[in-house]
């Protein structure tokens, strides 16, 4: 018996490894629990888990309240929803779109929605499909308040914490897009290092505990750098711009030298260079956050 009080009904819209771990974690938590994807025989694991299967996204949006969706970027959503048979089953109701994209297409899929009288929060997931159900997942949602307030019961029952981030549609995405960025030029980072470890003979497995001591010292430069950049001030003490130029030009030579592409590093050797030649190689490193963002 679901703990959901009036609420005990969902739709799930998209069965990719991440819509399963929703849906999974929906049956998980007592929730009757709908669900439907383009591509037929990827709910046949949540049906036998006792989910319902349909073979329509306007019969799976219909049979709750409240439908999630989590598929590969908004140009499906769009064809998943925008068609009439759909949309006219989704008015009055909600539509939370855990779908990542960018800010703007989030505030193109509010519009639309509201144009067809259908409620509409978005969101974000920032956590593996493994976390999915367990106190380790995040969430974060933006659109109208009370809205989010009235399904975050439902939210819930997927684990984790859930964040409301404001009522302007598109901040969620903006985060999003915003922690990926950081996300993906780590690991574009950490695939270049291995490269070059690997040439100077070092291995994955020898390189990865002093990797990870590098990952433990981000958290306090992110605070620091934080507030750097909310101030303006970007204190350069003990470690200018200029020292990183130094140290970023080892990296580009060394990597050359052993023919690796180092056209990432380059860039952002480019962008400190840029920093000096304003006046700024005494400043701390995050200025260039700065420069970026001048048009």
């Amino acid at each position: 018996m679901s703990s959901h009080t009036g609420q005990s009904a969902v739709t799930v819209l998209g069965l990719g490894p991440m819509g399963r771990a929703l849906a999974g974690a929906f049956l998980d938590a007592g929730l009757r629990t709908t669900v439907w994807n383009r591509t037929p025989g990827r709910d046949r694991e949540l049906v036998a888990r006792g989910a319902v299967g349909v073979r329509s996204a306007e019969e799976a949006v219909a049979a709750s309240s409240v439908t999630v969706v989590c598929v590969v970027n908004y140009d499906a959503v769009d064809t998943i929803v925008r068609r009439e048979a759909v949309a006219g089953a989704l008015k009055g109701r909600t539509v939370v779109n855990l779908t990542a994209d960018t800010p703007d297409r989030a505030r193109g899929a509010a519009a639309w929605a509201a144009e067809h009288g259908v409620r509409y929060l978005d969101g974000a997931i920032m956590t593996p499909t493994t976390t999915i159900g367990t106190p380790a997942a995040v969430f974060i949602h933006s659109g109208p308040e009370d809205l989010y307030r009235e399904h975050r019961p439902v939210l819930e029952a997927l684990g984790g914490t859930h964040t409301h981030l404001g009522e302007e549609i598109g901040r969620a995405a903006a985060y999003d897009i915003a922690l990926l960025d950081i996300f993906w030029t780590a690991m574009a980072g950490y695939a270049h290092a291995l490269a070059v470890a690997r040439a100077e003979g070092i291995t994955a497995r020898e390189l990865a505990p002093f990797a990870k001591g590098i990952g433990d010292i981000l958290p306090p430069i992110f605070e620091e750098a934080a507030e750097e950049a909310d101030s303006g001030s970007y204190s350069g003490e003990g470690n200018p711009i200029t020292s990183a130029v130094s140290s970023m030009a080892h990296i580009v030579h060394t990597s050359e030298a052993h023919g690796i592409d180092a056209g990432v590093m380059r860039a952002a050797e480019g962008m400190a260079r840029r920093a000096v030649g304003r006046g700024h190689g005494a400043d701390g490193f995050i200025r260039i956050a700065e420069l970026l963002g001048r048009r």
